[in-house]
């Protein structure tokens, strides 16, 4: 006999939905704290295997690309599993990434390490949404979302401070073991609290080659990007990865609008201003996951801190959009979301703005505060968006709007972390050559540095060759660091300049709701 929610509130009583709650949100954070605890980590694992930051950002674009995938796996494996069954496959697989990572011996195992944990999180999340929604009266799932919500989004607020002491006192492979054993209690949990669920009587069909022209897709544009900033963009298999995912993409969209079981509901994004709403979350994943990887890459190359303290700058962050997202829950639900949603796009196009002017002399309570600006426009988009995207669909097509919507903010944050870190790679480059050209005899300010340099070398014994060797290194360091400071430079630039053209959708959203109103007026 299955173990459905009627069952299990008769073992247990009504204290069992507070157990399906500690159940959800014990696997929910050992998910969420694994999407930005690594981050603290990337410097240390660069010099630890000697890799390049186009091949670092790996482990954040492959955790969140495989995420993005998984998510669409849900209904079909609880339909065809069982929620119970479903949910344990994926910890242990989460569980075995982790570990995987902890253990790894190169970057190619770390980062498949990565795709694993990603994998089961794009499972484990919606799936723990659910077994909350299932076990709370409708008058008491918005206050139970709303507990179940501050607990999620405190995983990314605190974790990278946890990863940074991890780091500090035991090295970066603890990162990797920080979410085993929440994992094995949500194993443990989940084996008692969860339904088992009734399975289909037959196994439903599952659009499969819609999963795959996605993946396909994913796979092809974001290995070609980061292949292509190393081979160069002409190269025949960047080129050829460049038109096998836009004709990926292409047959996704044709196949998801023919096929009667689609994966996606392409035709959603035809309801008035709800294509407004999915640009917007697409470039909010963008921006939250890339600036998660980014701020901590700068504050620890370029300032020199150490991962806890770029983990510390996090936390005052994290818990003002804590202590916002209660209001302007509330401001949404008596305002126009579309305007409230514009306000806080443009709180974050000022923050990543006022950053690019951030340089090694920016204090910690300064760069503590341009960042707490952007999780303030974070706190006014989320409760705005959520609502104001659902309020714009009729109520058949609630369930596949919410969805699309976790879709569009992930596939975002896939794309927004590895195309900052390309872009983070290239001017770096650049200004770098830029730099380079400009150090020669006729540059007096050169010169008096490396005769300074070799005056310290000469003081501490070196023979001349040496002194001359000392002084070069020295300037190609202080090259090296001006030309990434330019480069993060540029970085937060574009990011505030695609908050501000993201507006364009918040404008979108706003005009699909009046022309909904004058059709139900009419």
């Amino acid at each position: 006999m299955p173990e459905t929610t009627e069952v299990l509130f008769q073992r247990y009583g009504p204290g069992y939905r507070w157990l399906a709650m500690f159940t959800a949100m014990s696997t929910t954070i050992s998910a969420v704290l694994a999407a930005t605890i690594v981050n603290v980590a990337i410097p240390d694992i660069m010099g630890a295997f000697g890799i390049d930051q186009i091949t670092a950002q790996w482990l954040s674009t492959g955790f969140l690309a495989s995420m993005t995938g998984t998510m669409l796996l849900v209904d079909w494996c609880m339909k065809s599993f069982g929620q119970r069954a479903t949910m344990l496959f994926f910890l242990a697989l989460f569980l075995a990434g982790g570990l995987l990572g902890g253990f790894s011996t190169s970057s190619d195992t770390l980062i498949l390490s990565r795709i694993l944990q990603g994998a089961a999180a794009g499972v484990i999340q919606p799936m723990a949404m659910v077994s909350v929604y299932q076990v709370f009266p409708p008058e008491k799932r918005g206050a139970a979302m709303g507990l179940y919500g501050v607990g999620v989004v405190m995983a990314p607020a605190v974790g990278p401070f946890i990863g940074g002491l991890l780091v500090d006192g035991f090295g970066w492979r603890y990162v990797f073991y920080a979410g085993v054993p929440m994992a094995m209690i949500g194993i443990l949990l989940s084996s008692m609290f969860l339904p088992s669920g009734a399975t289909a009587p037959e196994r439903p069909r599952f659009d499969w080659i819609g999963f795959g022209l996605l993946v396909t897709f994913l796979v092809s544009l974001l290995t070609a990007f980061t292949d292509g900033q190393i081979d160069g963009w002409r190269d025949t298999w960047v080129v050829g990865r460049f038109a096998i995912a836009v004709t990926a993409f292409a047959t996704f969209i044709w196949w998801e609008r023919r096929t009667a079981l689609p994966m996606l509901q392409i035709r959603i994004f035809l309801q008035p201003g709800f294509i407004g709403a999915g640009i917007i979350s697409f470039i909010l994943g963008a921006g939250l996951f890339g600036s998660t990887y980014l701020i901590p890459l700068f504050v620890q190359t370029i300032q020199g801190l150490t991962p806890t303290q770029s983990g510390l700058l996090l936390v005052p962050a994290g818990l003002s959009m804590i202590c916002l997202i209660p209001v302007t829950g509330r401001l949404a639900d008596r305002y126009e979301p579309g305007y409230i949603t514009g306000f806080g796009l443009t709180l974050f196009a000022i923050s990543f703005f006022l950053l690019s002017y951030a340089d090694a002399n920016t204090d910690f309570l300064t760069l503590a505060g341009l960042i707490m600006i952007s999780r303030m426009g974070m706190g006014f988009i989320f409760p705005s968006l959520s609502a104001g995207s659902l309020r714009l669909l009729p109520m058949h097509l609630l369930a596949q709007g919410s969805s699309t919507m976790n879709f569009t903010r992930q596939l975002g944050g896939a794309f927004g972390v590895n195309f900052l870190a390309i872009l983070l790679d290239q001017q770096t480059g650049f200004f770098q050559d830029l730099l380079a050209a400009t150090q020669n005899p006729s540059n007096q300010v050169t010169e008096s540095y490396l005769q300074q340099v070799g005056e310290m070398a000469a003081a501490a014994g070196l023979s001349d060759v040496q002194q001359a060797a000392v002084a070069s290194e020295y300037l190609s360091r202080v090259i090296l660091l001006q030309a990434s400071q330019q480069g993060f430079h540029v970085s937060f630039e574009v990011s505030a300049l695609t908050f501000l053209i993201a507006l364009f959708g918040a404008w979108h959203m706003v005009r699909g709701r009046k022309r909904m109103n004058r059709t139900e007026g009419d």
